[in-house]
């Protein structure tokens, strides 16, 4: 796949100086290469070529086949025979490299064969179908799913054509981006003689696409290495002084961090919980993050201590061991196992502090997290296997579906809206840098995982797609709230959706979505739905200011109409009575009267706020009932988003109820969203229950309630 790439046995000026992990040995590819050349083995045996290989699976697998393997080989190496590596080293150097990284990380025989094959249809003469007839179905899709597109066919598009194509093969399958992602990193690990120029734009996509996909994929094994010799190309100063910073803490006199380690390791002996405590030393980026973060550096940020148990339950004693025995540094407690992150991480982060001030974070997991945590998908084995294949496998991780992430599905989704190629690489990269994920609930149950920043936008065009369009307003956990909220991770969001087919986005909509298949959705909207351009106001005069549109509302403080009070009877004669306009009572409402000035007696409904004060006040209480007469006068306030020809529709909807409008005020646009208080008179008070429904069924609105005006209650 890169036959530019160069041997790390004349190194550039990319390796020198990276820490590598114990167990994770180097190819000796000059040794590799000469048995390369001696040709295939006798089927009886196993060729030396493969030989770490073969070591490395059966630390995971002790039981494997590998006949497969050895055929793949045999087929690799007869295909790549006379072709080099910028270097002078036989091709099939590399493919045997990429398979070893794959194998020490835990992938099944399926992976490392398609691995040893992954260049054959690019680099050679064998076709896909030859490599489906002799190896199957599954290991011709992923050889398949991460040959590139050619140049002569796709000109300046070609790479990022074959990005679509590997991310939408990963999509059915995961283990095509597993093989992609061990491919770049032997390719950037001898990259060393090639011009910088091109060190630089390799360094460059492996930092914006590549290095995303390992982390979302939860292989943090190559994600941290591809982040250091990224760092070495494109920051060799910084690169420098952090190489500079690592060497003069190993020379230093002490190790601080060593000593907790062992006073940890007698805390959980004595607490008898069995542990393995190990010492993690931090990758270069990770240093260098620290070290812009806290400015000077302790012995013991250089590490961190790595805590592995058998259990769960495991993970939980040991945070209260060091807890009871340490000072915890609270601010640094997270619980990744309760609340797992979305590319599959588990673990407790802790950091504890001693007497004299040293401070250490702490990493605690069972071995089976640790195996995930730095293998990802790779550790799943086949996720695709039926649990029967493969008893060893966990069958309890129901956390995500790990062949069908979330981010996966909506990187899917959107890439299909963007044929360009550029628009489609530039909306990649800018998608793959929203590096944290978040979980909000439907009212159903149901979950929609989102890049943590979303809106309700996003939301919206994540559980409805260009449906979405049509969106007028969400309730997040149970309160109103416009498009523009942002979510939090496990927010319970109910969409509210319009009826009007013609209804559409803004352009203010754009400026609140954060995912691209939202932002995709909403332009192409807006391209085929332009708005039309203003008529010039004539040059001599100034256009006119809209005002809100309303009706006088009535003078005083009770909005109640005679013909209405006279179905309110009072133990006063005499007495004129009104309908309190604070609560506008109707029958059947339970009601209260008072005397107020003038000899008049106001009827409340008994759960008016007014009422209270009234009583405080030493108003007297006078008895009141309902008459027999059935009109009635009630105000009601429509609460609405705003949209082209809604006090149309709401007019409408109340005159087809029978109802006459005696006023109607409409305040200005708050937030996205309008209040309307009509002043109805109803022939019957028994028609306001399905007047307020009709009001509540007109697009746009989603709340009518009996209006309540505390001020109007000073009589």
């Amino acid at each position: 796949m890169s036959a530019e790439a160069t041997n790390p046995a004349t190194p550039g000026p990319v390796t020198p100086g990276v820490q590598r992990r114990r167990g994770r040995a180097r190819l000796d590819l000059r040794r590799l290469g000469r048995a390369a050349l001696l040709g295939p083995a006798a089927r009886d045996r196993l060729p030396d070529a493969i030989g770490h290989v073969v070591e490395a699976h059966r630390a995971h697998y002790p039981d494997a086949d590998l006949e497969p393997l050895r055929r793949a080989y045999v087929l690799a190496e007869s295909s790549h025979r006379g072709q080099t590596r910028k270097s002078g080293e036989p091709y099939i150097t590399h493919p045997l490299a990429v398979t070893l990284i794959l194998a020490q990380l835990g992938a099944e025989i399926t992976t490392l064969t398609a691995s040893l094959l992954h260049d054959t249809v690019e680099d050679t003469d064998v076709t896909l179908d030859q490599v489906r007839a002799e190896f199957g179905e599954d290991v011709c899709y992923l050889v398949d799913g991460v040959t590139k597109l050619e140049k002569v066919d796709y000109g300046a598009a070609a790479e990022p054509e074959t990005f679509r194509k590997m991310l939408v093969a990963t999509g059915n399958d995961v283990r095509v981006m597993s093989i992609k992602l061990a491919d770049r990193l032997h390719n950037m690990r001898t990259l060393g003689v090639m011009r910088p120029e091109k060190q630089a734009r390799i360094a460059k996509v492996t930092r914006d696409v590549l290095i995303p996909l390992a982390e979302r994929l939860g292989v943090q094994a190559l994600k941290t290495e591809l982040e250091d010799l990224v760092f070495a190309i494109l920051h060799p100063q910084e690169y420098a002084e952090v190489q500079a910073l690592i060497a003069a803490n190993a020379e230093s006199e002490g190790d601080p961090l060593g000593d907790i380690a062992g006073e940890v390791r007698g805390v959980l002996r004595e607490a008898g919980i069995a542990a393995e405590v190990l010492i993690r030393p931090r990758h270069f980026v990770s240093v260098h993050r620290v070290h812009r973060k806290r400015g000077e550096l302790r012995a013991s940020d250089y590490g961190r201590l790595l805590v592995l148990v058998n259990e769960d339950a495991d993970c939980y004693g040991v945070l209260g061991e060091l807890h009871t025995c340490f000072t915890p540094v609270v601010s640094e407690f997270k619980d990744f196992i309760a609340v797992p992150k979305f590319n599959l991480y588990q673990s407790l982060h802790t950091a504890v502090a001693r007497p004299d001030g040293e401070v250490a974070e702490v990493l605690i997991r069972t071995h089976q997290m640790h195996q995930v945590a730095e293998a990802g998908v790779v550790a799943l084995r086949n996720p695709y296997a039926p649990p029967s294949e493969d008893p060893s496998d966990s069958a309890d991780d129901e956390r995500v579906d790990p062949t069908r992430p979330g981010w996966l599905s909506r990187l899917l989704d959107w890439q299909q809206a963007a044929p360009d190629p550029d628009t489609f690489w530039s909306t990649l990269r800018e998608d793959l840098a929203q590096d944290r994920e978040i979980a909000v609930f439907r009212p159903d149950g149901g979950t929609l995982g989102l890049p943590a920043g979303a809106s309700c936008v996003d939301a919206a065009y994540a559980q409805y797609g260009e449906d979405a369009h049509a969106c007028i307003g969400a309730r997040v956990n149970g309160r109103l709230a416009t498009l523009s909220t942002v979510l939090s991770d496990g927010d319970t969001v109910q969409l509210l959706m319009g009826q009007d087919a013609a209804s559409g986005p803004s352009s203010e909509w754009l400026d609140h979505a954060r995912t691209p298949g939202a932002r995709i959705a909403i332009r192409r909207w807006l391209t085929t739905h332009p708005t039309p351009a203003p008529a010039p106001a004539p040059s001599a005069q100034r256009p006119p200011q809209q005002a809100p549109m309303a009706t006088p509302r009535p003078e005083g403080p009770d909005t109640g109409s005679r013909s209405a009070a006279a179905s309110a009877v009072v133990d006063r004669e005499g007495a004129s009575v009104r309908l309190a306009g604070c609560c506008t009572p109707v029958p059947p409402d339970a009601i209260t009267a008072f005397a107020v000035r003038g000899g008049a007696v106001t009827v409340h409904r008994a759960g008016c706020p007014a009422v209270e004060r009234m009583k405080e006040v030493g108003r007297a209480e006078v008895g009141v009932r309902w008459g027999d007469t059935a009109e009635c006068r009630v105000t009601l306030t429509a609460e609405s988003f705003g949209r082209a020809h809604l006090l149309a529709d709401l007019t409408e909807a109340i005159a087809l109820e029978g109802v006459a409008i005696i006023s109607a005020t409409v305040e200005p646009p708050t937030q996205q969203r309008v209040r309307h208080t009509y002043t109805l008179q109803l022939p019957d008070a028994a028609h306001l229950p399905g007047l307020m429904r009709a009001m509540r069924a007109v697009p746009g609105v989603y709340d009518v309630s009996r209006a309540q005006h505390p001020a109007a209650a000073a009589h």
